[in-house]
């Protein structure tokens, strides 16, 4: 248990909160373990439907831009990147339904972690992007291939190269989320839809999600596992350090495509 993450009960839906609002919840390391530890627990624990929310103006900012680029158990990059993916990937292949109340920044892997989920509730703060190619990287858990099986290519090409955020209304609009309310309402709606889907039997869920999956889903885990051979090898390049420089500076960067 962390003080950054918070496990709760709703009878059989499982409640994980973000708790680290003056970060608009962003994860360094230790809260990135914390949900982790409590994502898998609420995986194999008794609940039926599993809420994810956070406390705060926002769901989550992504990684804590402090230590970006830092590895705590001094890893590679590659496994660095895989460790963070299994995260995402046994959220899809859980038998469980994941629903996200989304608001204010859903980031970067914030953005990512909502789309690993299989329902996005948001208010009419959000706001959604994949801001990594501004860092000199590129989405890493699954957001290209996640992303295009909502809204389809274009429109993911225009986030991913542009890095620029979009709102609730396109986002529902686009179809990244499902619902949108008013911010008042957001958690008591959220909580209403895991309410109503956990009352339904465990087993046709979990079928009915496995099926709905594969249509997607083969080439989700494969495109994520492209993703890690492109991010493994976009950290080593010279535009990739030339990013972190330009944002160190404050300065436009220069990039020369090596």
């Amino acid at each position: 248990m962390s003080d950054f993450v918070n496990l709760s009960r709703d009878g059989a839906v499982a409640i994980i909160t973000l708790n680290r609002p003056e970060r608009h919840n962003a994860m360094d390391d230790e809260m990135s373990d914390a949900f982790v530890s409590l994502l898998f627990s609420a995986l194999e624990d008794d609940s039926r439907v599993i809420l994810i929310r956070g406390e705060g103006r926002s769901f989550c900012s992504g990684r804590d831009t402090s230590v970006l680029g830092h590895r705590a158990r001094d890893e590679s990059d590659f496994h660095f990147v895989r460790r963070h993916q299994e995260s995402r990937l046994r959220m899809m292949d859980s038998t469980k339904p994941i629903i996200a109340a989304l608001k204010g920044g859903a980031i970067g892997g914030g953005c990512e972690l909502a789309l690993a989920c299989d329902i996005r509730v948001a208010d009419t703060s959000l706001k959604l992007s994949l801001p990594e190619i501004n860092y000199g990287v590129l989405p890493d858990t699954g957001g290209t291939q996640m992303m295009t099986a909502l809204i389809g290519p274009s429109r993911t090409k225009y986030m991913v190269m542009t890095g620029k955020k979009i709102d609730a209304a396109t986002a529902l609009a686009w179809g990244a989320v499902d619902f949108v309310v008013a911010p008042g309402e957001l958690d008591a709606t959220a909580l209403e839809i895991a309410r109503e889907i956990a009352a339904k039997p465990p087993i046709n869920l979990a079928m009915a999600k496995q099926m709905i999956d594969m249509i997607h889903g083969p080439a989700i885990r494969a495109g994520t596992r492209a993703e890690l051979l492109a991010q493994t090898a976009l950290f080593k390049t010279e535009d990739y350090q030339e990013a972190r420089a330009a944002l160190r500076e404050k300065r436009a960067a220069n990039y020369k495509g090596k």
